[in-house]
């Protein structure tokens, strides 16, 4: 168990380490709103092996997600290519190839 909780953190590690100052500006910004919009992508920094997520009414705790919004497009590529081939949750990556995961 303790190997799985190891091995969640260097992934959040990782990800967060491609974020530039001004992108994590921007995450820390937009983890003061009350909630995603409907519909828009993110991801759970705690349950980054669900891949990337679509908010919902009931949306997740606004400090650990990284919202699609909030980083550079470059950097949105870098970090799903990071996660891995199964990295869809849905249609995150508008066409391109990949293997996406079943829906949430």
């Amino acid at each position: 168990m303790k190997s799985d909780m190891r091995s969640e953190n260097i992934a959040r590690e990782s990800v967060l380490k491609l974020l530039s100052d001004d992108e994590v500006a921007s995450v820390s910004t937009a983890e003061t709103a009350t909630r995603l919009l409907d519909g828009e992508e993110y991801l759970d920094l705690e349950e980054l092996e669900r891949g990337v997520q679509q908010a919902r009414k009931a949306g997740p705790a606004m400090g650990r997600v990284l919202p699609r919004r909030a980083v550079h497009k470059d950097t949105w590529s870098k970090i799903l290519t990071l996660l891995g081939p199964v990295h869809c949750a849905e249609n995150c990556c508008k066409g391109e190839k990949t293997k996406p995961v079943a829906s949430t």
